[in-house]
């Protein structure tokens, strides 16, 4: 059976939320390993390190969910301030990280400049706002276009994605950002050695070399790439715990808002998805028709060739007789 997450603000979207918090928080004891091929910032850091940071992003949204109903804000001031929103829960969870290790380090850092918070900021709606709406309002405050059922049919299910993926999402930009502003790499490895966060694959200056190269190269390609495609497809990657790991998921939304936001690459990637639409279909149609042709015409000179010998065999046969 399925069960729906409550449309209007209440006692029982208030026990709803409450639960779901408290649901997730448990998740954090299971198998938090990445299950995927994708590399991801957190795989840098231990499974124990991968706890705190769960724990630190969940209790900042715990907080800011709470500011956000004792300032009385309305969905059209979440919509206005959603960028910002975002910008402050990643920097709150990150000192609220940093300040719980070991020998913790002070330092600045420009979410701006990292390729990864790009992907993370071109889809920060579907991030954080819908979900702040869900918590907050109730399912009764989402756009009825946005996903493909009925907006007080939500699914409980689909809350808690969205929730799981905001806290592994918003994890991975805290590493991506230490990674970033500790100078050089031999400083980052000693952070992670001396807070004992350091996963074991990752224990030399030249593995988090290739580590964090590959981490960029990975999100230039699904910025450039993947991304374009994902909205033109009218889907969104989701990240979520499982009894396997970490794993990801692609949900139905729509995206045409998104296309306005698309720089002339990523328009030009989907210029070549609408031609691969176009013409591969032709194409192998063509190539089945082809093949009929080669194997019809195969298949008769393969059998006249076959007559031809048999005949030959018989008339040697004759004539030796």
């Amino acid at each position: 059976m399925i069960t729906y997450w409550p449309s209007e603000q209440s006692l029982q979207l208030n026990y709803k939320v409450a639960n779901l918090f408290l649901q997730t928080h448990k998740k954090f004891s299971e198998d938090l390993s990445n299950s995927t091929k994708e590399n991801l910032p957190i795989d840098l850091v231990d499974t124990t390190a991968r706890k705190k940071l769960f724990a630190s992003v969940l209790s900042e949204l715990e907080i800011l969910v709470l500011d956000i109903i004792e300032l009385n804000l309305n969905i059209e001031n979440l919509h206005l301030l959603n960028h910002k929103i975002l910008y402050d829960i990643i920097e709150k969870s990150l000192l609220r990280f940093i300040s719980s290790l070991e020998y913790p380090s002070e330092f600045s850092f420009n979410l701006y400049k990292s390729y990864y918070f790009k992907l993370l900021l071109f889809d920060h709606r579907l991030l954080l706002e819908n979900l702040l709406i869900y918590l907050i309002f109730g399912s009764s405050g989402i756009d009825i276009k946005l996903f493909p059922f009925e907006k007080w049919k939500t699914p409980l299910e689909h809350v808690k994605i969205l929730l799981e993926n905001l806290v592994i999402q918003i994890s991975n930009i805290i590493v991506v950002s230490i990674i970033d502003e500790i100078k050089p790499i031999s400083k980052v490895l000693d952070f992670l050695i001396i807070n004992k966060l350091c996963n074991s694959t990752y224990i030399s200056i030249r593995s988090i070399a290739v580590f964090r190269n590959n981490l960029i190269a990975q999100s230039i390609i699904i910025l450039y790439f993947y991304q374009p495609k994902a909205v033109y497809s009218a889907r969104y990657k989701v990240w979520l715990f499982s009894s396997q790991g970490l794993i990801s998921r692609y949900i139905y939304t729509s995206r045409s808002n998104d296309y306005l936001k698309l720089c002339k690459i990523q328009l030009f990637c989907i210029l070549c998805l609408e031609l691969q639409d176009l013409i591969i279909p032709k194409l192998e149609s063509l190539i089945l028709v082809l093949g009929r042709i080669i194997l019809y015409l195969f298949v008769n000179i393969l059998g006249n060739s076959l007559r031809f010998l048999i005949r030959t065999i018989f008339s040697i046969l004759s004539h030796s007789k």
